[in-house]
């Protein structure tokens, strides 16, 4: 059911925050915004009932420990904790199809850092309705279900969309969580840079005989990357990455036969397997924002930047956009600034801009150096990794990297 402040008229405006999107990040934003007593019209091209259909779909995230600390500050983790997997350890590992044992790998472990898990496994359904249920619960959002946006303008003084159904709405600023393809970026003009991989990723869910232990399993082959991620039960979520027409051809066959291509590559560490949900492909590339903000616009999540999802941190860094987005705006609100000016909106970018580019040039480098079998690469790939392995303090730093413990933290992800 939409929240029950749909149609509600605010003066002057009828919001302060206008967000496009209402997958994960939209809503998000709109949560912490309402925190600061900042109004938010949630617009969503998809009904309600689709985003809280329960049939599970394999898709899962990996949320880091600072993306954890954000959805338990929005109130969001009391309803999610029950069917959260926390992620103690994770094993990376290089090699090929079929092979019992790999030639050097890199095993991280929570127990070396004070903080707990580095992270959560969450499904996706579990997310969505959480985020619904908060939503439908907060005065401060408008969730407008089923509605595009068409067109869009922006001025000194505020921020005008025009709905398919021809209504105009207002506000201060316009964030875009419209995802890779965002109407909001295009039309603010903001150009953007990328490329495809011609890889495809297969996603599903695998239940197994044997307890996973709380392990992420990160193993590399040619073809692409292979991620094992435990779920609560005897259960992984599978992101299993092959070229395109690869994936297009295993997607396409019946479940014992997708099975038998899986269990060479997944192996036999965890017993029998079979599919628990539906299969899914998602083609994978790389595309970023030339800018995160224009006129009283601001981009966040895939909106701003899609990556490769070999580091497992799409999610987390949408996430971080948020928080960082919400911080920047609520601290300006308290100094009676403009939170939509160029001079506050500049802060965000320059904030989030280069962390993302960094991640986005290493999920892209680690992709191209491990997806394929050149014996020098392989060599100087298991050569480094030995190297990362046998230095504890490296060790620990990508620990901390991992649980997104680094660089400067906003106030959602602090403890």
């Amino acid at each position: 059911m939409d929240n029950p402040a749909r149609g509600r008229i605010f003066s002057p405006m009828d919001s302060d925050l206008i967000i496009i999107g209402g997958g994960l990040n939209g809503p998000a934003l709109a949560l912490a915004a309402a925190q600061a007593g900042l109004r938010s019209i949630v617009i969503d091209a998809l009904p309600v009932r689709t985003r809280e259909a329960g049939t599970f779909d394999g898709r899962s995230y990996a949320l880091a420990l600072s993306s954890q600390r954000m959805l338990d500050a929005l109130g969001l983790w009391t309803a999610l904790q029950d069917n959260a997997q926390p992620m103690r350890e994770i094993k990376v590992s290089d090699g090929r199809v079929g092979e019992a044992e790999v030639f050097l790998g890199l095993h991280f472990d929570s127990a070396e850092i004070e903080e707990g898990p580095m992270g959560f496994m969450v499904e996706d359904r579990y997310l969505r309705r959480a985020l619904l249920a908060a939503m439908a619960d907060a005065p401060m959002i408008t969730h407008r279900a089923g509605e595009t946006v068409i067109a869009q303008e922006t001025d000194a003084a505020r921020a005008t969309v025009t709905l398919a159904s021809g209504e105009s709405l207002t506000a201060r600023l316009i964030v875009g969580a419209d995802g890779r393809s965002s109407g909001t970026c295009a039309r603010a003009g903001i150009k953007r840079t990328g490329w495809q991989y011609g890889q495809t990723a297969l996603v599903c869910a695998i239940a197994h005989d044997l307890p996973h232990g709380g392990v992420a399993h990160q193993l590399f082959l040619p073809a692409g990357p292979l991620a094992i991620l435990p779920l609560t039960g005897n259960r992984s979520s599978i992101v299993w990455s092959e070229r395109d027409a690869q994936a297009r051809a295993i997607n396409a066959l019946p479940e014992a036969q997708y099975l038998d291509v899986l269990r060479p590559r997944f192996g036999d560490f965890l017993g029998e397997i079979r599919l628990a949900g539906g299969r899914y492909t998602y083609p994978l590339g790389l595309t970023l924002a030339n800018a995160f903000v224009a006129g009283r616009v601001a981009l966040v999540g895939d909106a701003a930047h899609g990556m490769h999802p070999i580091a497992g941190q799409g999610l987390n860094a949408g996430l971080r956009d948020v928080a960082a987005l919400a911080h920047v705006i609520t601290h300006a609100q308290r100094r009676g600034e403009d939170f939509a000016s160029p001079q506050v909106l500049s802060r965000y970018q320059s904030w989030r801009r280069w962390d993302t580019a960094s991640l986005a040039a290493a999920t892209d480098i680690f992709n191209r150096l491990f997806s394929n079998d050149n014996p020098v690469l392989r060599l100087g790939r298991d050569i480094g990794m030995a190297l990362v392995g046998s230095a504890p303090s490296l060790r620990r730093g990508f620990i901390r990297e991992a649980a997104g413990l680094t660089g400067e933290l906003p106030d959602l992800m602090k403890a």
